[in-house]
Parts: C-alpha cells; structure tokens; sequence
C-alpha cells in the first residue's frame, strides 16, 4: 500500500510539473475564444483543440524521451545540421521574442485593462503596462530567490482556484445553453480541423520541444533510470497533467460558448474572460482577474525569456546571459506594443508552417526504434512536409500580404489538393514521403 501510494504521489508530482509547462497565457484565451466561434458545434471543436493543444504536448515528450535527446536540436539533427539549427532558432523565435513571450504581456492588458481605456488612450495604456511588464520580467529574471518560487507555487494555484470558481457559478447558473449559440462560418462545417488547427495558437507542442528535455531530466532524478521506465512514468504523470488541462480547455471553452448568449463575438478571448468575470463578480472580479492573471503570465514570461537566453548563451556563449536576456526583454516589448490581436493575425503563418513540420517530426521520433532512427525517413517525411506547409502559411498571411499577386497564384495552385481549405493537406504529403523514406530505407538495409 505505501509503495502504491508513494509511486501515486510520484505520478502526482509528474502530472503537476507537466500541467505548468503547458499551462501559460495563450492557453486562456484561445479556448475561451473557441468557445464563442464554434458555438453549438464546440464539442468537436473541443476535441480538435485538445488533440493539438494537449496531446501532441505529450508526444513531443515521449519522442524526446525515446530517442534520448538532449532537445529539440538532437531530436532533429537525423534530417541534417543546417535543418536542425534553423528549426531551433525559429522555434526559439516563435516561442519566445516575436510570438509567445510579448502575447504574456498583452494577454492580462486584454483581459483587464483595454476594456477600461478610450480608443484613444489604447497606444499609451498598452506600453506602460508591456513596458512595466517587462521591467519586471527582467528584474526577477536576473535574480535568485524565493519571488518566482513564491509567485509559481502560491499565486498560480490561487488563479486556478479562481478560475475553478468561475466555472462553478457558471456551472449552477449558466449564462445559456449550449446549443443556442449559432456557429461562425469555419465552425459551421469543419469544427474539429478548426479547433485542431486553433490549438496551433497554444505553442505548447513547439515550447515542449524545449521544455521537454528538462521534464524527462526531472523524471529520471525521480528514479526512473531506464528508458523505457522514463517513457513509462512520463506517459503515466502525462495523462494526469493532460487531465488537468483539458478539464480547464473544456471549462473555457464552456464559458466562451455560453457568453454568446449575452455577448457578441469578441475580437480574442481575453476580452470574452473580462465580461464572464464581470457578469459572474463584478468589478471585484475584473480586479482580481487581471491581477492573477497579469502574475501568472508574467511566470510564463519568465520561463520562456531565461530559457530562450540560456540556449542562446550555450550557443553563442560570447554573448552574455544578460545581454540576451535584455535583448529578449526589449525585442518582445516592442512587438507586445502591435497588441493581442495582430501578434496573433501575424504569428498564425508562422504557426502554420512550424507545427506541421513538428508535428512529423514528433511522431518519428516516437516511432523511430521501428526504423531505427534512420536519417533517410526523417529527410522524406520532413521534405514532402515543407511544400504544403509552405503554401498553408501563405494561406494564412495577413490581407496585406495574402492579395499580392504571388500569393494569390500559389493559393489558387494549392486549392487543387485534397484538404487545403482545412489547412491540413500536409498530411497526405506526409504520408507519402515517411512512406517513401521507410521504402528506400527498407531498399538500402536489404541490400547493405
């Protein structure tokens, strides 16, 4: 009974870790904005959005740990150097300056500041709260002690007990049904592609790509010495910290859906979280809800900028740590001051072309003791990937960018394959080239 209760607490103890890598700032926002698009159709749009946004998290972890990979650099290095280098460095883009790490920035300001401000006060409020923000990201940054300890292990848990609140007065006093909210166009017909592909927005298989190595190092200090005992533990401590975090997708989601009976489809979510705290607490609540907020993203922040400066002071290390660091502060100030809503319009391109290379890259790792991690699986699979997720990213460009004659061209090309409209062509392309790869790999084994 103790060693069953001990190796629980173990599998806790995983679970728990694993749920705070996942959960940061993107991830309150976009469920919740799922929620009001999907409307009566957010059931399979939950499922699409937890499949991306949760489970390929996961299996980023278990292709780390199958292939004992120090990172994301030696999980990618089977396709060649160069691939890996750039994949590294535009995934430490993505995740940190120019995407993720301003979004924890404009996240709370959207969630309990814009609300109160003018049109007119909207530039000059952003940037004194992104810049106060990042003061403070900095400054506990470049010191140790107990703040962020502090700030993670007391304060995150009391914004999730908030949260849980939240949905509790929901619960037993909803805003509306379910099923009354009409769907938006893409949810109409495709909610389940669409809350897959809206689980892109989360980052958290790209940041697990990261964080990933120093989970499975965490669970190997935990006893598990053996590979196939990490894999195990990790997947065990994985579906309770998977658990978590669906309970809360689908407890956002909940309440972005009912908000349509009362509120109109907001331009992100961290407006649709404001109005719900309101109707739900008041101004007590809107208070308290960007407060907790602004503390938890401002942890995320901190994550991504030291691991960011870290990396990149191993690689460069002329570079200094703090130069890095200052440097990242500075850069995702500067682009936190677009606000929420074009981050997000010009991050979804990138998104588009990172996460289906990731996501093939992922499961060959998973799956690479079947072909014994050769390389020539690996460059098929990764190159006949890179086409269509090119021609998605264009797809998704910005108007600005979308209505050049170029663009216009490559688009009307690409509406030709199977599954472009849901911006998941990639996957047939995919399959044809790992099937390709295993092919020649099979050829080059016979006959060696």
């Amino acid at each position: 009974m103790n060693s069953l209760r001990k190796a629980s607490k173990t599998y806790l103890t995983i679970g728990s870790l694993i749920f705070g890598m996942i959960f940061g700032a993107g991830n309150l926002v976009f469920p919740v904005h799922l929620g009001q698009l999907a409307g009566h159709n957010w059931l399979p749009a939950a499922i699409g959005f937890i499949v991306s946004g949760v489970f390929l998290p996961l299996f980023a972890l278990l292709a780390i740990s199958i292939t004992r990979s120090r990172g994301l650099f030696e999980l990618a290095l089977p396709v060649g150097p160069w691939f890996a280098l750039i994949f590294l460095v535009l995934v430490h883009a993505t995740i940190g300056p120019l995407c993720a790490t301003p979004r924890s920035a404009t996240v709370p300001y959207a969630i309990g500041v814009a609300p109160y401000l003018s049109a007119a006060m909207q530039p000059w409020g952003l940037a004194i709260y992104t810049g106060l923000f990042f003061l403070l990201v900095y400054f506990f940054a470049t010191r140790e002690g107990k703040v962020t300890e502090i700030i993670g292990k007391v304060l995150n848990p009391i914004f999730l007990v908030m949260l849980f609140v939240i949905f509790f007065m929901a619960f037993i006093k909803p805003m509306g049904s379910l099923h009354t909210p009409k769907p938006t166009s893409k949810y109409l017909q495709h909610a389940f592609s669409s809350g897959f592909l809206q689980g892109y927005n989360t980052m958290d298989a790209l940041a697990m790509l990261i964080f990933g190595v120093t989970i499975i190092a965490a669970v190997q200090q935990m006893g598990f010495k053996r590979g196939h005992q990490t894999s195990l533990a990790t997947v065990k401590g994985g579906m309770i910290g998977i658990a978590g975090v669906g309970v809360m997708y689908l407890g956002l989601i909940y309440l972005g859906t009912t908000s349509r009976n009362y509120f109109a489809v907001a331009a992100n979510g961290g407006t649709t979280l404001n109005q719900v705290a309101h109707y739900y607490m008041g101004n007590f609540g809107n208070a308290l809800l960007l407060t907790l907020a602004t503390i938890t993203c401002m942890t995320t922040a901190m994550g991504l900028v030291i691991a960011f400066s870290q990396d990149f002071h191993d690689r460069f290390p002329k570079i200094s740590y703090k130069a890095f660091l200052r440097l990242n502060c500075l850069i995702s100030f500067v682009i936190a001051n677009l606000g929420l809503d074009k981050i997000v319009t010009w991050s979804t391109p990138v998104l588009m072309l990172l996460y289906p290379l990731a996501i093939v890259l992922i499961l060959l790792g998973m799956f690479s003791p079947l072909f014994d991690n050769a390389a020539i699986v690996y460059r098929w699979g990764l190159l006949f990937t890179f086409v269509p997720a090119v021609l998605d990213m264009v797809n998704a460009f910005p108007p600005v960018l979308r209505n050049l004659s170029g663009s216009q061209a490559l688009i009307r090309i690409a509406s030709h394959i199977p599954l472009y409209w849901l911006g998941l062509e990639w996957l047939l392309f995919a399959l044809i080239g790992v099937a390709g790869g295993l092919l020649a790999w099979r050829l080059c084994t016979s006959h060696g």
